[in-house]
């Protein structure tokens, strides 16, 4: 059952939903009441006389409770008691909606910026970037205020359509030259001055996604600006780098005997739970938790294809086999029996048909149908549908005449031949190309090169058919005029080709592919078993004993924020997460369908901000540090009054052992590795040669040292690598603020999430 929370909104709609049902049974009692005595429409009439005005208010008094009901689920939530943000920062409110719409526009982006299709996981990473960019916005909005922080007119202007614009602007891909593929200022500029026909949505559709991408250079320029105040005010004074030089240049070595932990039995040394408190509470920074976390034990009913999913597949693969074959028009054939559309109409090498099976697909003579093979997750079978020897790259120039651009008329079709009439004459009569090529080229990606281009044979897919098919199937010399039309470069163009490199056996291949996944019949037996698990085993007890009994596989996640988004293993799991932070411990979840499984979990683990919690998770952590604390004390008390290292080392079975030409600037000993305690001790001041050290406790062993020499090499003070050095450390110091400055910010502020509004 669902409860609803109380609200006036609520009560209000229930309250006219009680009375439109009293209203209607009335009417069907007086029906009743009547049916022996008089006509149906005479009752009608009457319960229009009697009952019009309470009818009437009713239904007036629903649809308030209905608008009521919305106002309470949108903007003005919080008049009736919901909360409406995504999170608070210091009290400070982030609206949902503003969070769900900065998303929508990042996806959009995403996509358009020429990336994959968003799957779950980088649809969370999305929504995770988002949430922070806008708790660290609202963090600094008012100290940049404060400061008076601003992008002027004169920078956006030069970050959108200076010479230099912002990185994003020139991957924006409707400011790519189709040809080169390139960034062409050209194309920014039509968007800038407006000459898109917004009445196209497609172009509508352009135009909303550049001004997203700039709304998100402004905001990111602004909040580099605030950053950079942080970052370029650091730097590494002088003083540290002389004495890190001299630190380098201080050399030391010891001899000394390393009695390791392992020497005392674990069964001498007892830990409780006191013990291991105190650790933490001495250590308290290290374990001190900034964030709620919560943690779940779960189990996985993957929906893996079965058996007979496999079966169906082949079998309708090897159907098609002998029609595939046999069929004349194969790009109907593949768009009506596969998956994926055709995608047959270009030759591929070794090179670039990328498949474990090229070798043996390359193979196969023109009309053999090759498979059924397992690729990628699919099943495909391929057809060869021709064969030739064609150059891998080709190189040529050309001129070109527009006739339109983007679908708007440049010049009209014969002004257009006649202009591409006189080229060629010209170009006939000895004229220099480019000359030409600079002064009546329309394609303004090579007219300043004379015109040349180089394109690869995976290249060919992305031009247009009539240039492409002369360029690759013609011969180095000749040269053709040919007409293009529907494309970017829509006109006459004028082509010689220059030259053809790296001849390779080609094919033009077709596929039909049928990916291989769960059944229906599969999904719904895998999610009855998961239904059943979850059903049966509704406590934290329950859970670990059918665990147990039904040997399945127990995972975990553990340390879970409320504003994580992915769960290692799982991948995006905002249900898992929302749910996590609603139940107690030793809760069983419902099941949750995730991409490709089902999962359920129990909930064995809450966190709240504060000094950690000590768990199963951490103790073995815990009692090996402690264990190896109260050994070194043992070890240290068992030797105290040894004077000489061949005292201890013959007492404790150990060796004498020297270490050299260490320096102090390294915490790392040639063949003890990290040991900082020991490189420190070595140079203090106060340890005298032929002296034996105290006990220093080190990573894994109690170290007794004696001091064998501690020299200082000659430091030149105008040595070059000395500044080297600090421009390095300086720039190695304002990256890590960089790295951590949005990080060091929040940890001075409260942020309360909103769990149920995150998704």
């Amino acid at each position: 059952m669902v409860s609803i929370p109380y609200n006036p909104a609520n009560n209000l709609l229930l309250t006219g939903k009680k009375l439109c049902y009293l209203i209607f049974s009335n009417k069907f009692a007086i029906l009743t009441k009547y049916q022996h005595t008089t006509s149906i429409m005479a009752v009608i009439q009457k319960i229009r006389d009697k009952y019009a005005k309470l009818a009437g208010f009713i239904i007036a008094l629903a649809l308030v409770g209905f608008i009521l009901m919305d106002a309470a689920s949108g903007r003005f939530g919080e008049l009736f008691g919901r909360d409406n943000s995504v999170a608070k920062v210091n009290g400070k409110k982030i609206d949902y909606k503003e969070y769900a719409e900065r998303i929508q526009e990042y996806e959009s982006l995403y996509e358009a910026l020429g990336n994959n299709k968003i799957d779950d996981n980088t649809r969370a990473q999305i929504h995770d970037q988002v949430l922070k960019e806008m708790i660290y916005e609202n963090v600094i909005a008012d100290q940049m205020d404060d400061l008076g922080l601003t992008i002027t007119k004169e920078e956006e202007k030069n970050m959108i359509v200076g010479a230099n614009p912002d990185p994003l602007v020139m991957q924006f891909p409707y400011f790519k030259n189709p040809q080169t593929g390139q960034f062409d200022p050209q194309y920014l500029m039509q968007f800038e001055q407006n000459k898109l026909d917004l009445s196209n949505p497609q172009a509508q559709k352009a135009m909303e996604l550049w001004q997203s991408m700039k709304s998100y250079i402004k905001r990111q320029r602004l909040i580099q600006k605030y950053n950079s105040l942080f970052v370029n005010a650091v730097y590494t004074p002088g003083f540290l780098i002389s004495r890190q030089v001299k630190d380098q240049n201080l050399i030391g070595g010891v001899q000394y005997v390393k009695v390791p932990y392992t020497s005392i039995n674990d069964n001498e040394v007892k830990v409780t739970d006191a013990d291991l408190k105190a650790y933490m509470d001495k250590h308290a920074a290290q374990y001190t938790i900034q964030d709620p976390t919560r943690s779940i034990d779960y189990v996985s009913f993957d929906l893996s294809p079965s058996n007979d999913d496999t079966a169906k597949v082949l079998t309708s693969l090897n159907r098609l086999k002998n029609d595939f074959a046999s069929a004349t028009d194969v790009e109907s054939f593949v768009n009506r029996n596969s998956d994926e559309q055709y995608a047959g109409g270009a030759y591929v090498n070794k090179k670039n048909f990328m498949s474990a099976y090229t070798d043996s697909i390359l193979q196969q003579p023109a009309g053999t149908v090759y498979g059924p093979f397992y690729e990628n997750g699919s099943y495909k079978l391929a057809k060869v549908l021709d064969k030739a020897t064609l150059p891998d790259s080709v190189k040529v120039r050309h001129i070109l005449i527009k006739t339109e651009d983007r679908g708007q008329e440049v010049v009209t079709d014969s002004v257009a031949k006649r202009k591409m009439d006189s080229v060629t004459a010209a170009i006939a009569a000895g004229a220099d190309f480019k000359q030409l090529a600079e002064q009546y080229s329309d394609d303004q990606g090579s007219k300043t090169n004379g015109g040349e281009y180089t394109f690869t044979l995976s290249q060919r897919p992305g031009i247009s058919k009539e240039f492409a098919d002369f360029v690759f199937e013609g011969k180095p010399g000749q040269t053709k005029v040919v007409k293009v039309d529907n494309d970017q470069y829509a006109g006459y163009h004028y082509i010689e080709i220059l030259s053809q490199q790296d001849y390779q056996p080609t094919a033009k291949i077709a596929i039909i592919t049928k990916p291989l996944f769960a059944s229906d019949e599969t999904e719904q037996a895998a999610y009855a078993k998961a239904n059943e698990f979850a059903g049966k085993h509704g406590n934290g007890k329950a859970f670990d004993d059918a665990v147990k009994s039904e040997r399945l596989n127990r995972l975990q996640a553990q340390n879970v924020k409320v504003n994580d988004f992915v769960l290692p293993g799982l991948g995006s799991s905002r249900e898992i997460i929302r749910w996590m932070y609603d139940a107690k411990v030793g809760d069983v979840s419902p099941v949750f369908s995730l991409d490709g499984r089902y999962v359920v979990a129990k909930l064995t683990n809450i966190q709240d901000k504060g000094m950690m919690q000590l768990d199963e998770s951490n103790r073995p952590m815990l009692e090996s540090l402690v264990k190896a604390e109260k050994k070194a004390d043992i070890i240290a008390g068992k030797y105290k009054s040894m004077t000489t290292l061949a005292s201890i080392a013959q007492t404790s079975a150990q060796q004498v052992q020297n270490a050299d030409s260490f320096n102090a600037a390294n915490p790392y000993i040639m063949n003890l590795g990290f040991e900082p305690k020991v490189v420190g001790y070595t140079f203090y001041d106060g340890f005298k040669s032929n002296t034996v050290s105290p006990a220093i406790k080190g990573q894994d062993g109690v170290f007794y040292t004696m001091l064998k020499y501690r020299q200082q090499m000659p430091v030149n003070a105008q040595d070059p690598m000395q500044q080297q050095m600090q421009m390095m450390q300086s720039m190695q110091l304002k990256n890590a603020i960089a790295g951590s400055l949005q990080q060091s910010m929040l940890r001075n502020v409260t942020v309360k999430y909103n769990a149920k509004n995150l998704y």
